[in-house]
């Protein structure tokens, strides 16, 4: 049984620094696609940044240079760094599984971001 938990969410002034993790259970996590999404209220869930089991991580454009996304396979566990943070980043943030050998995904129950003064 796969699982996503993710951890690192709360209250944070603009300006500052969050550091999300979800540890991942039930699965290869050496060759999973880990990524990070957010829905922030009224809006649709978008990707924010990705991190292939191969290949270069990418980010959508209103993170880059601020979000850091980095993985442990010996932890089976993915990391979202946020830096410079602003109160548009505030959204439930989402760890997501894809498999590709597969095609399926896994999501955790995510965790809230909240960058207010």
């Amino acid at each position: 049984q796969v699982q996503l938990v993710e951890s690192g969410g709360g209250l944070v002034q603009p300006g500052g620094s969050l550091r999300l993790s979800c540890a991942a259970s039930g699965l290869i996590f050496s060759l999973t696609n880990m990524n990070w999404y957010r829905q922030a209220p009224g809006k649709q869930r978008e990707l924010v940044a990705a991190s292939p089991s191969s290949g270069l991580t990418n980010y959508v454009d209103s993170v880059k240079g601020r979000f850091t996304i980095s993985r442990d396979n010996a932890k089976n566990t993915v990391y979202l760094q946020m830096n410079s943070l602003k109160p548009e980043d505030t959204a439930v943030y989402y760890c997501n599984a894809y498999i590709p050998q597969t095609a399926v995904n896994f999501w955790g129950k995510g965790t809230l971001v909240t960058v207010s003064s």
